[in-house]
C-alpha cells in the first residue's frame, strides 16, 4: 500500500497538475501554429511563388504502378513543419522573455530594510539622550 500512496502523493502534487496542464495547453497551442501557418502564411507564400503549394512539393523516387503507391519525399511538407517549429519557438522566446523581464523587475526593487529591533531602537534613545547632555 505504501507505493499507492506515495503515487498519489506524486500525482496531486502541484507541479505535476502543471505540468499536465502545460501539455494539453501545448497540444492546442501546435494545433494553431499549425493552421495558422498551412492554412494562413503558405497560401500567399504560395501565391508570391507563382502559386505554388508546399504541400505538394515532393520527389518521386519511384511512381504509383498499379495499387503500389508511391515512393516519394515529402520535402513541401518537411517545410511546413519547419515554419510550424519557427514560429512555437519564437513565441516562447517571446513569454521565456517576458518572465524574464518581470523577475529582473523584481529583482530591481530594492528591499526595504529590516525594521529595527527593540534593542536597538532603545539603545539608539540612549545615544540621542546621552548627546544631549
Amino acid at each position: 500500500m505504501g507505493i499507492i500512496k506515495e503515487f498519489k502523493e506524486f500525482a496531486v502534487k502541484g507541479n505535476v497538475v502543471d505540468l499536465a496542464v502545460g501539455v494539453i495547453i501545448g497540444a492546442a497551442f501546435g494545433k494553431i501554429v499549425t493552421s495558422l501557418v498551412t492554412d494562413i502564411i503558405m497560401p500567399p507564400l504560395g501565391l508570391i511563388l507563382d502559386g505554388i503549394d508546399f504541400k505538394d512539393l515532393k520527389k518521386v523516387l519511384k511512381p504509383a504502378v498499379g495499387k503500389t503507391p508511391e515512393v516519394a519525399i515529402n520535402y513541401g511538407v518537411f517545410i511546413n513543419t519547419a515554419i510550424d517549429f519557427v514560429i512555437v519557438a519564437f513565441v516562447i522566446f517571446l513569454v521565456i522573455k517576458g518572465i524574464n523581464a518581470l523577475k529582473r523587475k523584481e529583482e530591481a526593487a530594492p528591499a526595504e530594510p529590516p525594521a529595527p529591533t527593540k534593542e536597538e531602537v532603545l539603545l539608539t534613545e540612549i545615544r540621542d539622550l546621552l548627546a544631549k547632555k
